[in-house]
């Protein structure tokens, strides 16, 4: 067997769900990683795996879809063309509230003292 990168579609009801999928997926031997992403409810297993008994043993917890299998380097080579595509603008130092001083709030402390409101209750 060789690597694979697989994605699965969960239908995830509750927390307790996705604990038991995850549970389930790093029980089975030859699994390297196992990533979740809530938002699109898409599970990601790296690893010499048998996909059929894996996905047998999740279709037994929730409705489970295979969306994709392939091997783990050309997906890690594509992000790194996305890095390299799309470079993230960089910030201005000048324009950060935390590192310059013309930025920084300046904060009175007013203490107040019991005797200017008897009406609040102190225990003694």
């Amino acid at each position: 067997m060789e690597k694979k990168k697989i994605v699965l579609k969960l239908e995830l009801h509750n927390e307790k769900t996705k604990q038991k999928a995850m549970k389930n997926v790093c029980s089975n031997l030859g699994v390297e990683s196992v990533s979740m992403d809530m938002k699109e409810k898409k599970l990601t297993v790296v690893g010499e795996v048998d996909i059929t008994n894996m996905v047998e043993q999740l279709r037994k917890l929730c409705h489970t879809d295979l969306v994709s299998v392939g091997s783990p380097v050309e997906s890690a080579e594509k992000k790194k063309k996305k890095k390299e595509e799309d470079p993230k603008e960089k910030k201005d130092s000048n324009h950060e509230s935390y590192g310059n001083p013309a930025y920084t709030a300046i904060y009175y402390y007013d203490p107040v003292h019991v005797e200017e409101y008897p009406s609040d209750c102190i225990i003694c």
